[in-house]
């Protein structure tokens, strides 16, 4: 083997060993490095060289919010009452040395830790607020659980109960109440309903006969107004006939004078004019003095005719 051979066998090892210590670290990630046995850094995002044989990476660290859903505790609340829950945790890591030499499987850890910190928190809770108090327990939950993981270089940003399983009787029993009550809210509704057709039908019935009443007002002042009417009109009628019989009698008084009758002709017209009045409805006459002067003249002169 010649020198030639020997210097390419060795650039050949020196590409292989830095293609095989040139880590490329990607988004949202992070490399752990320890050099011999030891922590030594933290790689970021980018492009990283390696020591042969001095370094490694010890552990590959996720920097996205992840979630992890746990199985069903069982827990007890304070009115001795055995129930099952599960929880989801989100979950981000901020440091990620903590995270690799902080506890070992940290993702178990966080279960026993979520499981723990649940029945201290139902544990002080009775049954009915459990199963109404989802956001405190909630909120309880994910404050102790970020300040137990702290040192972990772990960050809990939510825990949501997933399920709240009480035992078969229990919800048995809730079945029945929400039953009952449902049957009770449909029962208030119904006579609700009722009452307000009864009113109903009883505004109606009141506008009805308001409405009656009105009517028959209003016929009785049409039938008022319509006799007045007739009653004016045969007034006038009776006055037009008076004036009209009046005029005719003036004017046969004007024509007897236009043609030279005397005092005497003038005497008897009137006569027979209350002649004819006498002869109508009114029982009393009064004849004035002048007409009663010349009565017996007019006698006289009727046997002189004779």
């Amino acid at each position: 083997m010649n020198i030639v051979e020997i210097f390419l066998v060795i650039l050949f090892v020196i590409i292989v060993l830095i293609a095989v210590n040139v880590r490329i670290v990607p988004q949202a990630s992070a490399y752990v490095i320890e050099r011999l046995g030891g922590y030594d850094s933290t790689w970021g995002v980018g492009l990283h060289f390696k020591i042969p044989f001095l370094d490694r990476v010890a552990k590959r660290v996720n920097l996205k919010e992840q979630v992890v859903d746990f199985p069903p505790q069982p827990v007890i609340t304070k009115d001795n009452v055995t129930m099952q829950i599960d929880t989801v945790v989100f979950f981000q890591i901020t440091d990620p040395k903590m995270y690799a030499y902080g506890v070992d499987n940290p993702i178990m850890a966080i279960e026993k830790l979520t499981a723990t910190t649940l029945r201290n928190i139902i544990g002080e809770m009775e049954l009915d607020q459990t199963l109404t108090s989802r956001e405190i327990i909630n909120t309880n939950m994910r404050s102790a659980l970020d300040v137990a993981t702290d040192p972990w270089g772990i960050k809990v940003n939510r825990v949501e109960l997933k399920n709240i399983i009480p035992p078969e009787a229990i919800r048995n029993a809730m079945e029945k109440q929400m039953k009952a009550e449902r049957e009770r809210r449909e029962a208030i509704l119904r006579a609700e309903g009722e009452k307000k057709s009864t009113i109903l039908v009883a505004e109606g019935q009141k506008e009805s006969a308001i409405l009656e009443a009105e009517a028959e007002k209003q016929a009785a002042i049409l039938r008022a107004e319509a006799e007045k009417e007739k009653r004016i009109r045969e007034a006038e009628g009776q006055a037009e006939a008076i004036r009209v019989v009046q005029m005719a009698n003036a004017e046969g008084i004007r024509y007897l004078r236009d043609a030279g009758a005397d005092e005497a002709v003038l005497t008897i017209k009137k006569l027979e004019a209350f002649e004819k009045a006498a002869n109508g409805s009114a029982t009393k006459i009064i004849i004035p003095s002048e007409i009663q002067g010349v009565a017996g003249l007019a006698k006289s002169v009727g046997e002189i005719l004779k």
